[in-house]
């Protein structure tokens, strides 16, 4: 398996657990929410917009992800998603999970935290 199918195949499994945790203290639009990701892991994770927008709505269908129309002045009108409390229970079992995961490969393989 090559390196990028791997990162392409994590990505997948951590989409839904990177989105809750962005829009857990404050609401962003799609394209921001692709920003913070970016820049947040150095350009590490990125997300094509298809993507992207494909998790919100299934977070949003879920329940776990709330979105609300704004529109201002002079700019298009955008949805802005917040976390809601479904939302916040799936993301704390989401970080537990992730984190004996990574407690798991660094026992097994010797991966460590960045």
């Amino acid at each position: 398996m090559s390196h990028r199918r791997a990162t392409e195949d994590a990505k997948k499994g951590s989409a839904e657990l990177i989105i809750l945790a962005i829009v857990e203290r404050e609401a962003h639009h799609g394209y921001e929410i692709a920003k913070v990701i970016e820049e947040r892991s150095n350009g590490g994770l990125t997300f094509t917009l298809a993507t992207l927008y494909a998790t919100l709505y299934r977070l949003e269908d879920r329940g776990w992800i709330k979105g609300r129309w704004v529109e201002k002045a002079g700019a298009r009108r955008r949805c802005y998603y917040r976390i809601t409390d479904a939302g916040r229970s799936v993301l704390a079992e989401q970080r537990a999970d992730w984190s004996r995961f990574v407690a798991a490969l660094s026992q097994v393989a010797g991966v460590k935290y960045a």
